[in-house]
């Protein structure tokens, strides 16, 4: 995800330099590359170990990541207008919208499914050394509903190529399915805020995924302004909604950009709060996979940040989002590096280190049976 996300920023961030968009190609390429080696690696594990595919969707913890797949899918459609659209024939335009539509309806099922797995299957536990356990895995919860939040900086992204007949029908499901996954989102931030209180702070080595909290503000903030700039050329100032008496497409785009820009800060409060919490346990910190959350959730903020500078016009605001793309991109190697060391010492990706590591009473291959 964090990959995709940087080539996402990198191809909308407002101030531009010659070779901008080759670094986001790079990134781009990289993100399709390490997409189909983990795909591949992923059908190797259930194919050896059938039994490892219900037990992985059963799993407390890495049953919730795969939203993260789902999401990862967004971010290289992303792309494939960012960087693709540009350089190629009408057929991708065409093929970009059917599959929009199909990426719907599967996360439709992911998020649907995956929350009435949790809802029968999975109790949340109340005695404290539950809860402070439970703090680790928590914030995880609203990965079932990640992909729903992002179809609306999706469509936002898409529909500036599509012709009108396809371009209404993808905004009106943009703002319909960021609805129901903001609204999905903001429950889960109840239960993640009120644990918050009641007990600790996750162990300091987890801390960085604290930073999953600032993805869904962050996201539909990026996805309400951008559908809402994007409103006047959908409708052309066609009759919306039976109204006749003013300019529906305006009045729209007021109100995206607004409510967007009420989000926005919301957002970044989550980034403050888990900022502290990481520098305040960073002595006691070890690499976990949790660390990619220092990029992947707060790509949302910095898109976000960035469709309010091109909203509002803010040279002020265009030059934050320059310093939030390098900040990012820092991150990404940084991340990338301590992740390649933690893998030289042992320390994950390795037996006993992972998540499924409570499944290793499932056997392999010829000895599974």
């Amino acid at each position: 995800m964090s990959t995709g996300a940087l080539a996402v920023v990198l191809g909308q961030t407002p101030n531009t330099f010659t070779g901008l968009q080759t670094i986001g190609k790079i990134f781009f390429i990289l993100a399709i590359v390490l997409f189909v080696a983990f795909t591949a690696i992923i059908i190797t594990r259930f194919i050896l170990v059938p039994q490892k595919f219900l037990a992985s969707l059963h799993h407390p913890v890495e049953s919730l990541f795969f939203g993260s797949y789902w999401v990862t899918i967004s971010l290289l459609l992303n792309c494939i207008q960012l960087y693709g659209v540009p350089n190629t024939g009408p057929w991708l335009v065409k093929a970009l919208e059917i599959l929009f539509w199909m990426y719907v309806a599967a996360v439709l099922i992911v998020g649907i499914g995956q929350y009435y797995v949790l809802f029968q299957l999975e109790r949340l536990k109340f005695s404290l050394p539950a809860v402070m356990n439970e703090n680790l895995t928590l914030y995880r919860r609203i990965f079932p509903i990640y992909p729903l939040l992002v179809i609306g900086p999706l469509a936002g992204t898409i529909i500036p190529s599509q012709p009108h007949t396809a371009a209404v029908p993808i905004w009106l499901a943009g703002v319909m399915l960021q609805g129901m996954g903001w609204c999905v989102a903001l429950m889960m931030y109840a239960i993640y805020t009120q644990r918050l209180m009641v007990s600790a702070l996750p162990d300091p080595s987890t801390r960085p995924g604290m930073y999953v909290s600032v993805g869904p503000a962050g996201y539909t903030a990026a996805a309400l302004i951008s559908l809402g700039r994007q409103a006047p050329a959908v409708f052309e100032r066609k009759q919306f909604f039976g109204i006749t008496s003013l300019l529906v497409e305006d009045v729209i785009k007021v109100l995206g950009i607004m409510a967007g820009l009420f989000l926005l800060l919301f957002s970044f409060w989550f980034f403050c709060v888990s900022t502290v919490s990481v520098i305040a346990g960073a002595k006691q910190m070890s690499f976990t996979l949790n660390w990619w959350a220092f990029v992947f959730p707060n790509a949302g903020m910095t898109l976000a940040t960035i469709q309010a500078g091109g909203a509002l016009s803010s040279a002020g605001i265009n030059g934050l989002c320059s310093a939030l793309t390098v900040a990012l991109v820092i991150m990404w190697f940084f991340t990338a590096i301590a992740h390649i060391l933690a893998v030289r010492k042992g320390q994950v990706m390795w037996p006993g280190k992972d998540e499924d590591k409570t499944m290793n009473g499932i056997r392999w291959g010829a000895h599974a049976a």
